[in-house]
């Protein structure tokens, strides 16, 4: 019996360097978004909802636009850009706990991009009060992460700053740092 999570939850990261010439098949991307799609929800409430950017696209130039600086320099190399979206009413009122639900779908989102053979960067560094102009989103849609979508590419694409970062080894905290059977006694 394997004791580590599956190799698609392990082999998830956040890289910022993308090929440029990496392409995200519109495929992939649908297998993406449905895997977004069958996410668990709230009274199955399905809060998610994404703006989708192939590269070469208006609406990729648009989000490439909104993004803050840093990411601007690295995310103009993915294949597609997103922006996760929180439809916070329904048709019978106030969606509960929408943000979850749209963290539920945007894993869901990521580790299908993994299983693609592609990577996800998601980023909160984008303006999202510019989003909802910029999409004229409703006032019950609220932008919460922008997402980079790739081929990962050579760390030498990205500024000798950031480089090192990409490639440090990845580290979580210890499982008895986060699951207890009473509040400090580790699991």
């Amino acid at each position: 019996m394997r004791s580590e999570p599956h190799p698609l939850i392990t082999g998830r990261w956040s890289p910022r360097a993308l090929d440029p010439a990496g392409e995200v098949p519109a495929a992939a991307l649908r297998r993406m978004l449905e895997a977004a799609r069958w996410a668990p929800s709230y009274g199955n409430t399905q809060p998610a909802r994404y703006l989708v950017g192939p590269r070469g696209t208006p609406t990729f130039a648009r989000i490439l636009a909104l993004l803050n600086r840093g990411n601007q320099a690295w995310a103009g190399n993915a294949g597609a850009l997103l922006v996760a979206c929180a439809a916070t009413v329904n048709a019978k009122g106030e969606v509960p706990y929408a943000e979850y639900g749209v963290g539920l779908a945007t894993e869901n989102l990521v580790l299908q991009a993994v299983a693609e053979g592609l990577v996800a960067h998601q980023m909160a560094g984008f303006d999202a009060p510019g989003v909802t102009r910029e999409f004229a989103l409703p006032e019950s849609v609220r932008p919460l992460a922008a997402i980079a979508v790739g081929v990962l590419g050579s760390p030498d694409l990205l500024p000798a700053d950031r480089r090192a970062r990409e490639t440090a080894p990845r580290s979580r905290l210890p499982l008895a740092e986060i699951a207890f059977t009473d509040w400090g006694t580790p699991f």
